[in-house]
């Protein structure tokens, strides 16, 4: 298989994450099997390993893995055991690929399968594959009746909770795009990474592909880790992360703007944006895509970004979508978008702008300008920017100096409304402490609910339409 949008020199690296727990029968095996896979042509592979504090003799076969072999495997040692999903936490962290997948330190996963798994990553199509032991093949190896049974109810009743259409949630075989499973907050020590890592890949609205693999499951008395109380905590985890939102991590985002991150803030946003946006979109500062996702496509929608860490997301995550383009603007910085050597000269009936709002001073004049010159005539910019300073200060934002910027840089201002105040109730009061994710979870179902607050009291947000 040739590796799509693959240049001459490019080689894509395959992070296989391995979590270790007292190993010592299987582990050397398994890496050995990993080795020595075919991969498809392009693709390099590396073997993280993370010990999670083994008592058996894991350790010292570790050790003798990576001498064997020190370009390819890179160990971590946990300095006490936590459980599987810590290990794969750290394992995500310490990891360089491109793309990644989850392999257990057992026998009872083929990887010789990993080229199935990984062709919808690689040709574009997905952002996670998940490797079911259930999806229909040709054979299949009898499975412990009882277990089976299990994880098809923890499956269906995360499937009803997430509104995916899986048929093995509990897969060890999940497969994904790097960049995007490091932008997952996950919490889970134990097995509830595996619901967990669902429920929030589905808050993302990430393509999710399956593909059928083949599975030798061991039997409790050869191993097997996984009992009825990690059945039990799936069941709980799978209805804590339906209710509770905590699927976007930014480390360059305070709380205020963590808020933003919320699915009903979008989805309330673009449909008070909606009636102004024409036919040629642009997005200022689309960060890692929590607002484009909900907006309407139409002739054409370009999504720019200045962080080089949310530009490769965002071209990741609209790759092969030829009605989206993702392009590097910093209207602070630059006269139009650019991508790679060419620079974008054309003009849009519609610019946007919602995230990041403390972050993009859209009021300073010559920013104001840029934005006015990729406007056609008519042309409306659609922004939230959140209202700041003091009346003592020079930068304090009303709404007569957004009106007056906008009019100073050729604008007529048709909107100036008050938005989302609601959140300023819900934020904690201490600056340095972060909202809850019960705080986020009442924000997420109050924010449709809440034009009185917007009304009645002091704006700690502005929805702004001005026309060019």
């Amino acid at each position: 298989m040739e590796v799509a949008n693959e240049t001459s020199n490019d080689v894509i690296l395959f992070s296989i994450l391995i979590p270790v727990y007292n190993e010592q029968s299987y582990l050397a095996r398994v890496v050995e099997r990993v080795l020595n896979v075919e991969l498809p042509h392009g693709v390099k592979r590396e073997i993280v390993l993370v010990d999670d504090a083994s008592t058996d003799r894991t350790p010292q076969v570790i050790q003798e893995l990576v001498k064997k072999y020190p370009e390819t495997i890179r160990a971590f040692r946990q300095s006490v055991n936590q459980g599987k999903g810590a290990a794969i936490r750290r394992a995500i962290q310490e990891m360089q690929g491109d793309f990644a997948i989850i392999q257990d330190a057992d026998l009872e996963y083929n990887p010789d399968e990993y080229s199935i798994i990984l062709a919808p990553l690689l040709d574009g199509r997905a952002d996670v594959v998940y490797g079911s032991r259930f999806a229909t093949r040709e054979t299949r190896k009898a499975l412990q009746y009882h277990h089976k049974l299990g994880n098809l109810f923890l499956t269906h009743l995360s499937n009803f909770m997430t509104g995916l259409d899986l048929t093995d949630m509990e897969t060890c075989y999940k497969a994904f795009r790097a960049d995007a499973l490091k932008s997952i907050p996950l919490r889970s020590n134990r097995f509830g990474i595996e619901p967990e890592i669902t429920a929030k890949i589905a808050k993302r609205g990430w393509t999710v592909y399956e593909v059928p693999i083949s599975y030798n499951g061991r039997r409790y008395s050869e191993g097997k880790k996984i009992g009825w109380k990690d059945g039990v905590s799936a069941i709980y985890l799978i209805l804590k992360f339906w209710f509770l939102d905590d699927s976007f991590t930014d480390p360059d985002s305070d709380s205020s703007q963590k808020f933003e991150y919320s699915k009903n803030y979008a989805r309330r946003l673009i449909k008070r944006a909606e009636p102004f946006l024409g036919m040629k979109t642009l997005e200022i500062g689309a960060g890692l895509g929590n607002f484009s996702r909900f907006l309407p496509f139409k002739e054409r929608f370009t999504v720019t970004e200045s962080d080089a860490s949310r530009l490769r997301f965002l071209h990741a995550s609209y790759d092969g979508n030829s009605n989206v383009d993702v392009k590097r603007f910093d209207p602070l910085v630059d006269a139009t978008p650019e991508q790679g050597d060419e620079q974008d000269s054309s003009t849009y009936d519609s610019i946007i702008c919602f995230n990041h709002t403390e972050e993009l001073p859209l009021w300073d004049a010559v920013s104001l300008a840029r934005l006015r010159d990729l406007l056609e005539e008519g042309g409306k910019l659609v922004f939230v920017v959140k209202a700041q300073g003091n009346k003592k200060s020079d930068n304090v934002i009303t709404k007569k100096s957004l009106r007056q910027a906008l009019q100073n840089a050729g604008f007529i201002v048709e909107v100036l409304d008050p938005f989302g105040n609601i959140e300023k109730y819900l934020t904690p009061r201490q600056k340095d402490k972060a909202p809850s994710l019960l705080r986020f979870k009442i924000f997420d179902m109050l924010i449709a609910r809440t034009e009185w607050f917007d009304k009645h009291t002091k704006p700690i947000r502005y929805f702004v339409v001005a026309r060019k």
